[in-house]
């Protein structure tokens, strides 16, 4: 089945002049529960790069209420009979009292209970649902410490996976716009995660694009669109090169989610044209679907010559749309062959767990999902609506959606590195630059002294917190060798 452009959605905004036109752009902005203003236009486009060299770790030392514990191995042995087959080095409790730790540390091993019981050696879906009966009773997504609310989200994740069809369908987001966005504001508030792909990213683009007078991105998940904001501003402020050079983004949906998708997507690009214009850059924004088998078809995008065309991919936020692997392959496929300058990539990093399957990669789940809890309460203390506002919006989903997809592939879909995979096919590593690495640094410099970033290879930057990695950013090309900056 051939798809094509939607010519019926292709925004345009070319040639405008901020002294002649009168034209007034309007945008939605809501003022919500949690006192945020949903203006998109309202967040700030570019990082105040002056106030990042101040010294900012102080004002968040001494806020770290809950932590992922190193113990050699958490798990007593009647527990170890239990899920033998799983290699752990980490022990998730909270500090704050003796009683907390002996209910984290239980949490932990009904957890592990449930899931080998539901996929395990000895399989039983009945003590399974006894395991998660009484977690239900345990636990509360709202109330309790980090590992009690964590705890009820993959309980809930698990019940799904029971008493769905094996985990075939991803539940429902029920979180409205105005939830999505104000949760969004508070989580790139919370967390350097969202800006560290971005800014890492977007500095490769600037570079690789620097004498350009056209650019065409294909952005893979392009959601709220905010990434695109900083880039734009950034273009229209180049000192070197020709001025304000006109960018075209093209947005990858997926067919399969029908008009839903097809309308956040063109939201975005309203979004998108608006800040354009109030900025005078030259824009475009075109939206293409994958077939309803989620293939994509290169010869379904318009093509100029002379465009330096960059592929985005970003497969590391809490709510993105795309993660089946099938859809990734062929996204990524079918770029080779329409020669990218550059393809940037950012992607959560996967533990090693070697052979551990459905369960291995459950413990490691649990591992990354537990550092990242520990990263935003240390990052930014919220009050408890807004805290459980993110939760809600983000990391129930995102939980589910993990387990959902190592269930439907018995554990080896989430040891994919999609960063070796490209290498693997042909694409060639683009080395970071001192400025993208300096760029991360003065990044972390906002938040607590708990996360890092290190140079991995020639082309990969990674995020972590603490012992644990996040996510990793790293810049490719299909064009040859490319020099380093």
């Amino acid at each position: 089945m051939a798809i094509a452009i939607d010519e019926s959605y292709e925004l345009q905004f070319s040639g405008y002049s901020a002294s002649t036109t009168t034209t007034t752009i309007e945008t939605s902005s809501t003022e919500n529960d949690y006192g945020l203003d949903c203006n998109w236009n309202n967040w700030s486009p570019v990082v105040d790069w002056e106030n990042l060299s101040g010294d900012h770790d102080n004002d968040f030392r001494d806020l770290i209420p809950y932590s992922m514990i190193d113990d050699g191995g958490f798990m007593n042995q009647e527990s170890q009979a239990t899920c033998d087959s799983v290699s752990t080095d980490t022990m998730f409790v909270d500090e704050e009292t003796n009683g907390d730790d002996t209910k984290g540390l239980r949490l932990v091993h009904l957890l592990t209970a449930a899931a080998e019981a539901l996929t395990g050696v000895n399989k039983s879906l009945d003590l399974a649902r006894v395991i998660l009966i009484r977690l239900k009773e345990l636990v509360s997504p709202n109330d309790g410490t980090n590992m009690e609310r964590l705890a009820a989200y993959f309980t809930d994740a698990l019940h799904g996976l029971l008493e769905g069809a094996g985990g075939l369908h991803d539940k429902p987001s029920i979180s409205n716009q105005t939830d999505m966005l104000a949760a969004f504001q508070l989580l790139q508030d919370m967390s350097p995660c969202v800006k560290f792909g971005h800014f890492t990213a977007n500095q490769a683009i600037l570079e690789a694009v620097a004498h350009d007078r056209r650019v065409h991105i294909v952005d893979y998940d392009i959601m709220e669109g905010i990434q695109w904001a900083s880039l734009m501003q950034a273009l229209v402020s180049r000192k070197n090169g020709p001025p304000s050079p006109h960018l075209r983004i093209t947005a990858i949906s997926r067919g399969a989610n029908g008009r839903r998708t097809m309308g956040t997507v063109q939201e975005t690009g309203r979004r998108l044209i608006a800040f354009a214009a109030s900025i005078g850059l030259p824009f475009s924004f075109h939206q293409c679907r994958l077939d309803s088998d989620e293939t994509f078809r290169p010869s379904a995008l318009k093509l100029v010559n002379g465009e330096a065309l960059i592929i985005n991919c970003m497969l590391h936020l809490p709510h993105s749309n795309y993660r089946a692997p099938d859809s990734i392959i062929s996204f990524l496929s079918g770029a080779k062959t329409i020669n990218p300058r550059l393809v940037t990539l950012v992607e959560e990093v996967k533990g090693s767990i070697g052979d551990g399957g459905f369960l291995g990669r459950f413990m490691d789940s649990l591992h990354h999902f537990s550092a990242l809890y520990d990263s935003l309460e240390a990052g930014f203390p919220m009050q408890a609506r807004a805290r459980a506002l993110v939760e809600r919006v983000f990391i129930g989903p995102s939980i589910a959606k993990s387990l959902a997809r190592i269930y439907r592939a018995g554990g080896e879909e989430e040891g994919c590195c999609w960063g070796e995979w490209l290498g693997s096919v042909g694409f060639n590593p683009v080395n970071i630059s001192f400025a993208n690495h300096c760029q991360a640094k003065l990044l972390l410099g906002l938040f607590n002294d708990g996360y890092k970033v290190d140079e991995l290879g020639c082309n990969k930057l990674v995020l972590g917190w603490k012992s644990r990695q996040l996510l990793s950013a790293s810049i490719w090309t299909a064009t040859g060798p490319y020099p380093i900056h």
